[in-house]
């Protein structure tokens, strides 16, 4: 959910009563169509001449203020062409943003090999190869008139989906195999199959790797988290070491 924060404290970004929040000048405008009878001779809302209420180009807002420093709400009743912020949505913007990251799934490293064939009872190492578009942080921007809104991106978790039934959450990019390793089992992100892969389409077990991304975004006066997923996928052959018994 999105906030809106004055100097720093946070604020409703809506209210029934005062409507939305407008970060470009801290007010909330809220249409009407004026006090019952209409505005008095000469009320000055800043409208065209000659414009009146139902006329198509822009609209009446009642417009409340944060107190001053004598407690007084500063406000009225104004026109506008576009409304408040200048039509800008924010939170439009933060999607755009977030669009400009490039967001990826995971740079999958797998131990055994794709293009080889791994073992039944035998350690499987996955990892995330480390990258602002595959790990993060990578941060973007989008701006429209006078406002910027930035996004930052971190990977919270991948969950691999085995093929074999089994499902892996890891809460960070893995550890990389090197053959100095052995027959350990991964510290960070691994996994142990327990049937071959035979019966799988094609003799394979299709791997899925998700990442979930938690994306922070500002601007205008507000912020928000947006949470996202990025998808990679890779197969795996598992087979049966076979024993020679001889008599």
């Amino acid at each position: 959910m999105p906030t809106c924060a004055i100097d720093g404290q946070e604020v409703p970004c809506s209210t029934p009563e005062m409507g939305v929040f407008n970060s470009a000048d801290s007010c909330y405008w809220k249409q009407t169509d004026g006090p019952p009878g209409g505005l008095p001779p000469g009320f000055d809302t800043g409208a065209p001449p000659g414009w009146k209420p139902g006329d198509g180009d822009g609209a009446l807002y009642l417009v409340t203020c944060r107190p001053s420093g004598d407690g007084d709400v500063r406000g009225g009743i104004r026109w506008s062409a576009t409304g408040p912020a200048g039509g800008i949505d924010v939170q439009a913007l933060a999607q755009q943003a977030v669009e400009r990251l490039r967001l990826e799934g995971p740079d999958i490293g797998i131990v055994p090999r794709p293009d080889g064939k791994g073992l039944v009872g035998m350690p499987v190492w996955m990892w995330n190869k480390p990258g602002p578009t595959r790990t993060g942080p990578a941060t973007a921007s989008a701006s429209a008139g006078s406002v910027t809104v930035t996004a930052t991106a971190t990977a919270r978790t991948v969950v691999w989906s085995m093929g074999d039934g089994a499902t892996v959450t890891c809460t960070g990019p893995g550890t990389p195999y090197t053959p100095d390793r052995g027959k350990e089992k991964s510290p960070t992100c691994g996994h142990m199959c327990e049937r071959t892969s035979a019966r799988a389409p094609g003799g394979r077990y299709p791997v899925t790797a998700t990442t979930t991304w938690d994306v922070m975004w500002s601007g205008a006066g507000q912020t928000g988290t947006i949470t996202t997923t990025r998808q990679s996928q890779t197969s795996l052959a598992i087979g049966e070491l076979q024993v020679l018994n001889v008599p």
